[in-house]
């Protein structure tokens, strides 16, 4: 049971990274008419955190999946797929859809409902809930990049 929830999380995790990249592109000519919230970060920091993200997410799960209560994993298995859907729904509202606000919504989802998988994390291993503050907190700069965009950016 253990082995195939923990591969049912690192089929959610390679999902999320295939499918959220599938749509970002910050070089057309629309992205770049919008005004950007003045907190951007630097394009190359995106080349380095998402790897880093998707690397941990997929051994943090692993690794809870094999060693926390069952009802903990499937809490943590059930959130960690929401939160992935409304990760990879912000990313299709954004560049395909280019509903701002939309998708500043499904991110605000995105990074709240991480903060379950957060407590989860730090109550099972203290150093493993170390490993994710970075994507937490990538998160809730993510959602509030998203939310300035929507609000620089109203039509």
């Amino acid at each position: 049971m253990r082995l195939a929830i923990a591969c049912l999380l690192v089929i959610a995790v390679v999902a999320y990274a295939a499918l959220s990249g599938l749509w970002v592109t910050n070089s057309s000519g629309w992205y770049l008419s919008l005004v950007q919230p003045p907190w951007q970060p630097p394009n190359w920091i995106f080349g380095v955190i998402w790897p880093y993200n998707f690397v941990m997410l997929g051994y943090v799960s692993v690794r809870f999946a094999n060693g926390a209560p069952l009802a903990d994993v499937w809490i943590w298995t059930i959130t960690l797929i929401v939160t992935v859907t409304t990760a990879i729904l912000w990313s299709y509202t954004f560049y395909q859809l280019k509903n701002l606000g939309l998708a500043a919504g499904f991110l605000v989802v995105t990074a709240v409902a991480t903060l379950m998988l957060c407590f989860l994390i730090f109550r099972f291993d203290s150093v493993m809930g170390l490993f994710f503050v970075p994507y937490q907190l990538w998160l809730i700069t993510a959602a509030s990049l998203a939310v300035g965009y929507w609000r620089l950016n109203p039509s």
